[in-house]
Order: structure tokens, then sequence, then C-alpha cells
């Protein structure tokens, strides 16, 4: 047997055994996480090992929804992501084509000073935010978190835009100023159909940013529980020894599934998004 049929052999009964590993890895703590929420704490007790729990209970999701309010939580949370995604797209398009498309100075160091805010620690801006933040009134609002994610998210959605935005070809955006387009209506009519990958890759960035966020959320919304975002709440439920397990993991579900669901649903988008750009040609 030569080398190269070995190896095509070795690569056909090994890829399978690669990818079923990693799968079950990534997907066991999600699963072992749901499992629990759904477990009865008494049998929890009695019998901590077990991954398959001999009854369902949807009590603990009624508790953490109810109780704890993680409706409420929910609902500032989905403002705050909506909002920042709605507005940084608004901000980051006609940003982002203006570096692809105009001839302006600075134009090729431009997009890695948006960049340089990531050299910075989010700690080390978190003092002076509170501190203008306070002093603007804006504390303890969803109004100032969320200009709080747009600052965070705008200069590395830009950056994503940018390489897209570059690879559509000029010849189309001419054809359309030759048909009467403005440079608005082309970025509208033709640029923006063309990218909805790259939106949807960028969108879901800015998207998962604003619910996972947790330190501005402290910093700004923890005076006001009726302000609390999903991880907050979660939060105060792994801080307390009040709360069982079970009821702590249902929390953990309530702040994923959103974020699985908006992944699987924008699967196909998302992989050409984050694609988008690597190659010219």
């Amino acid at each position: 047997m030569s080398r190269d049929s070995f190896e095509r052999i070795l690569f056909r009964y090994l890829k399978p055994l690669v990818i079923l590993v990693l799968f079950v890895v990534t997907a066991f703590p999600f699963f072992y996480m749901v499992m629990l929420s759904v477990r009865d704490i008494q049998e929890l007790i009695l019998d901590p090992g077990s991954l398959w729990p001999s009854s369902f209970t949807l009590d603990t999701y009624v508790n953490v929804l109810t109780r704890q309010g993680f409706l409420t939580f929910m609902r500032n949370s989905a403002i705050i992501a909506v909002a920042s995604v709605a507005f940084t797209l608004l901000i980051s398009i006609p940003g982002a084509y203006a570096v692809a498309r105009l001839r302006f100075f600075g134009r090729r160091q431009v997009h890695f000073l948006f960049l340089a805010v990531y050299l910075f620690p989010a700690i080390v801006l978190a003092i002076p935010l509170f501190v203008l933040f306070t002093m603007l009134g804006l504390r303890g609002s969803l109004v100032g978190l969320i200009l709080v994610y747009i600052a965070q998210t705008v200069p590395v959605t830009v950056y994503m835009l940018r390489n897209y935005f570059e690879t559509v070809p000029q010849s189309v955006e001419e054809a359309a100023a030759i048909d009467g387009c403005t440079r608005l209506s082309t970025i509208w009519r033709v640029v923006l159909p063309l990218s909805k990958p790259a939106l949807m890759a960028t969108g879901l960035y800015a998207f998962m940013i604003a619910w996972n966020e947790f330190l501005f959320a402290l910093l700004f919304l923890v005076e006001r529980r009726d302000s609390w975002t999903v991880s907050l709440g979660l939060s105060q439920l792994a801080g307390s020894i009040e709360i069982p397990t079970t009821v702590l993991m249902a929390g953990s579900v309530v702040l994923t599934l959103p974020i699985v669901i908006v992944f699987f649903a924008s699967e196909r988008l998302l992989t050409e998004g984050l694609t988008a750009g690597a190659e010219k040609g």
C-alpha cells in the first residue's frame, strides 16, 4: 500500500472520529446543564451522579422566570441588545463604506485606529465612564449602557464590514451610478443586499456582546434591580447560597438559549460573513 493510499484511508476513518469527539466535548456541558435544570432538587441530592433524571420538572424555569424576575431581565437584555445592534450597524455601515471606497488622508491607517480602543482593558475605561455617566445622569439607565455597547462594538464592526465592502465589485456601483443612483441609494439598493452575510455576522457579534456583557452592566445598573440584565440576574443566583443548583442551571439555560437559537437560525449567512473578505479576486 502506498503512503498516499494509507493517508486517505486513515483520514477517512479519523475525520468522523475527531468530529464526534469534538462534538461530545462541546455539547456535553450544555446537555448536562439542561438535564440539571429539569431535575428535582431532592432527586439531585439523592443521586447526584445520574445524567438522566427519572422525572422531568419545569418548576425551576417557573421559579427563574417569575420569582427571580428573569422575565424582566430578559426584556431589558433584549432591548439593550436589539438597540445596540441597530445603532451599531447604522453607524458602522457608512463608516465602513467610507473607509473602503472614499479617498482621504489617512485612509489606510484609520481602520487600525478604530481597533486601538481594544488595546485598553475594559476596567481601565470603567471608572472614567462611571464618573461621566454619573455627571450626565445616565447611571442606572438602559440608555447609558446602550451607548457603552455601541462604543465597544462600532470599531470592530467597521473593520469587519470594510473588508467585505472591498470585495463588492466597483463596476456594480458604477452601473448603479449610471442609472442615476446617488451614493446613499447605491449603498441602500446595491451594496447592502450584496452584504447580507457580513451584516448578519457583525450584527450577531454585536448582539452577543450586548446580551452577555457583565462588567459595565454591573457598574451602571446594580443599584436598580428593575433595570438588570440577564447576566446580572444570573450572577445574583450564583452568589446566593439559598438558590438550588437546579434553579441556577435553569437561569444559565435562559441566558444561553437565545444566542444558540439566533446562531443556528442564521448559520448559513453567518458562515459566509465570517469568511468574507478573507480572499480577493
